[in-house]
């Protein structure tokens, strides 16, 4: 074995003895959070017997309007220690995740849904990509999408053409947030300043070692899903002027192109009237170029005040998130309150 090697699996020795912190947000879930934990804690339970990763539980309340805080705040520890994060109010899913890589006290994180369609089985693939194969970044992606109505897997697919155009590097097609971060890509992620944050966006573009796992999501057995196709738009929206400047390229391509259509119709109009004596167009044609060139403008206009917004949004510097609670149980059985790590990114 090389040096380089024996180095490498002496890190991720090491890591392993850091542990993992799993981090779980949470929005309006009490139906099936403590099916969850149970599920959650017993492959802990498997990955403390067979490689000896010490494992916590953050979950992380995103304001929710029912009984979610409560059950979370009863979970029993054990195998794993947990932690419960409780958000002033809902401040949305990226400010949860990062509220949880925040308060993650171990060494790898590792993110996954509250819903339940993230399948806890799977936990135990992505430590053994990370601990045997030397990956940082093991990301789940979605097998294929051929459930799902013929709209939305054409919406998905021009989405990360979008996003991905002119990207050094490319955020992969159909990837969750369902993914586990080595100690140090944790660290490298955590020293992204942005408050409009983008996860899938950002977990790729730091780099290192990934690895993608395909998976079948689980069906949702309790509740429903606050995901509506407006949310979805909304988060693509928040999504492309985040993290890429295309819509800023297109936009200034489509008005390339209007001006060079608009330069050749008038040249011809020109030549059309010196030379050949036409009239000029009437009104009608007049008329629908202005619309469509007004239409253009208002377009471009719409472009340029999302990313104006985002620019207002880092230049005031608000906290992501505001802590209204937090609570830590040992896999000891002891329990205590425990202060917010020093962030800049919240306030408690």
């Amino acid at each position: 074995m090389s040096t380089k090697s024996t180095e490498s699996a002496g890190t991720r020795r090491s890591a392993a003895a850091a542990g993992l912190s799993i981090v779980v947000p949470l929005f309006n879930e009490a139906s099936g959070l403590v099916a969850l934990h149970e599920r959650i804690a017993a492959v802990a339970r498997i990955l403390k017997e067979t490689r000896n990763l010490h494992t916590e539980l953050v979950y992380v309340d995103d304001g929710s309007s029912d009984a979610t805080l409560e059950i979370a705040e009863t979970l029993p520890a054990g195998p794993s220690d947990v932690q419960v994060v409780s958000l002033s109010r809902n401040f949305g899913k990226e400010a949860a995740l990062l509220a949880g890589l925040d308060h993650a006290r171990l060494g790898a994180v590792l993110f996954m849904d509250g819903d339940g369609q993230h399948p806890p089985s799977l936990i135990e693939t992505l430590v053994a990509r990370w601990l045997d194969d030397g990956y940082d970044v093991v990301y789940t992606a979605k097998a294929h999408r051929e459930n799902e109505p013929w709209l939305r897997r054409t919406s998905v697919h021009w989405f990360y053409a979008l996003i991905n155009l002119g990207a050094r590097q490319k955020i992969p097609e159909d990837a969750g947030d369902f993914r586990l971060l080595s100690p140090r890509a944790a660290t490298a992620l955590r020293q992204m300043p942005e408050r409009n944050r983008f996860f899938k966006g950002l977990s790729s573009w730091i780099g290192f070692r990934q690895m993608r796992v395909d998976y079948e999501p689980a069906r949702r057995a309790h509740g429903a899903t606050t995901w509506s196709p407006w949310t979805l738009i909304g988060l693509s929206i928040e999504g492309l002027t985040s993290f890429s400047v295309a819509p800023l390229r297109i936009a200034s391509l489509l008005g390339l192109m209007l001006a060079a259509v608009a330069l050749v119709f008038g040249i011809d109009i020109l030549i059309g009237t010196l030379i050949y004596g036409k009239d000029v167009p009437g009104y009608p044609s007049i008329v629908v170029g202005v619309m469509v060139i007004g239409g253009a403008q208002l377009v471009m206009i719409g472009v340029l005040g999302e990313y104006i917004g985002k620019l207002l949004s880092e230049v005031k510097a608000r906290p992501v998130y505001f802590v209204a609670e937090h609570s830590v149980k040992t896999a000891s059985g002891s329990a205590e309150d425990k202060p917010q790590p020093a962030a800049t990114r919240a306030a408690e």
